[in-house]
C-alpha cells in the first residue's frame, strides 16, 4: 500500500513510518522541515495549512494516517488550530481525492472534553472525522510511551532519587508507541465499519502509585517511594512550572486538569478485537526500554 502520514517526523509518526515500512509499505509523509532521503519514503513539504500540500500528500494513496496535532498549546486558539482545524483540512484533502481507509489518532482524553482544552479539541476533531464522507477509523491511545518520548522523562529523572510525585488519586494505563504504531498500520489495511472507534491500551491498568514503582524498578530503585500530591499542589505546580519554562512546561493547568481525573484505563469493550491486533510489550518491559533510551541519549 501507500501510506499517506501526517505527524510522521513526531513521535509516534516516526515509528508508525518504521512500522510501515517494515511492513513493506510505501509512505508518503508530510513534513515542514526538510529531511533526508529514504528508501519508500516520499517527503512532501508542507502542513496542515497548505491545501497544495496535504493535495499532494494525499492523491493516489490507500490510506490516510492522521498523527499530527498538538499536546500543549498557550491557549484555545492553538489547540483549534492545531487538533480541530488541521483535522479539518487533511479530512477535506481526502475526501477530495476520494481515499477509501482513513485512520484519525485521538486520544483518550477525548472521553472527557469537559476536563481540558486538550481532551475538548481532541473529541471536537472526532466530530469532524466522524460527520465526514470517509471509510473513517478513530483511535483513542492512552498514555503512549517509549523510545523517542520525552513527556515522561521528568518522572524518570525524579525516579533516580527513589521519589515520585504523583496525583492524589486514579488509576491510569499505557501503550508503547511500537504497539500503537503497529495498530495503525494494520488498520490502514481494514475496511472497517465508519464510524469505528477503539480505545488502546497495553491492558494493565494502574494505580498512579503502581506506575511510580513499576518506573522506579525501570530505573533501579525497587524501594521507590511514591508521594500522592493534593489537587491543590497539583494545580499549583502547573503554575510553577509554566513560570519556570514558559511554552515548554510539561505539567500545565490543562494537563494537571487531565492528571487529577480518576480514570484513564482503556475501555475494554472499546479495545481492538485480538484477531485485529493484540499489544505485545508489557508495561515493565517498555518501561525498561525507555529507560534505557533515555540513558543513551543522556537525557537522564
Amino acid at each position: 500500500m501507500i501510506l499517506a502520514i501526517t505527524g510522521a517526523t513526531g513521535f509516534v509518526g516516526r515509528h508508525t513510518v518504521e512500522r510501515a515500512l517494515s511492513a513493506g509499505h510505501h509512505v508518503r509523509a508530510l513534513t515542514r522541515r526538510p529531511q533526508s532521503d529514504r528508501d519508500g519514503v516520499e517527503w512532501i513539504a508542507g502542513a496542515l495549512d497548505d491545501t497544495g500540500a496535504l493535495a499532494r500528500l494525499v492523491t493516489g494513496v490507500d490510506a490516510v494516517i492522521h498523527i499530527a496535532g498538538v499536546v500543549n498549546a498557550p491557549d484555545r486558539a492553538g489547540f483549534v488550530a492545531g487538533n480541530i482545524e488541521g483535522t479539518r483540512a487533511v479530512v477535506t484533502a481526502a475526501s477530495d481525492a476520494n481515499i477509501s481507509r482513513f485512520v484519525h489518532v485521538s486520544s483518550l482524553a477525548a472521553r472527557e472534553p469537559d476536563l481540558s482544552l486538550y481532551g475538548w479539541s481532541k473529541r471536537e476533531a472526532e466530530r469532524v472525522v466522524a460527520d465526514s464522507p470517509l471509510r473513517a477509523t478513530i483511535v483513542r491511545p492512552t498514555g503512549v510511551y517509549g523510545p523517542g518520548d520525552t513527556e515522561m522523562v521528568d518522572m524518570f529523572r525524579l525516579a533516580r532519587f527513589g521519589l515520585a510525585l504523583t496525583p492524589p488519586r486514579g488509576r491510569v494505563s499505557l501503550v508503547a508507541v511500537e504497539d500503537l504504531a503497529a495498530l495503525l498500520v494494520t488498520l490502514a489495511g481494514q475496511d472497517l465499519p465508519p464510524g469505528s472507534l477503539f480505545e488502546v491500551d497495553d491492558g494493565t491498568a494502574l494505580t498512579h502509585a503502581a506506575l511510580a514503582r513499576a518506573i522506579g524498578r525501570a530505573m533501579g530503585r525497587p524501594r521507590l517511594l511514591p508521594v500522592p500530591l493534593p489537587a491543590a499542589a497539583v494545580r499549583l505546580g502547573a503554575r510553577l512550572d509554566r513560570w519556570w519554562r514558559g511554552r515548554g512546561a510539561k505539567l500545565t493547568p490543562d494537563r494537571a486538569n487531565y492528571l487529577l481525573h480518576p480514570d484513564w484505563v482503556a475501555d475494554p469493550a472499546r479495545r481492538p478485537p485480538p484477531f485485529l491486533w493484540s499489544p505485545r510489550i508489557p508495561t515493565d518491559a517498555g518501561l525498561l526500554a525507555t529507560a534505557q533510551w533515555y540513558r543513551e541519549q543522556r537525557l537522564l
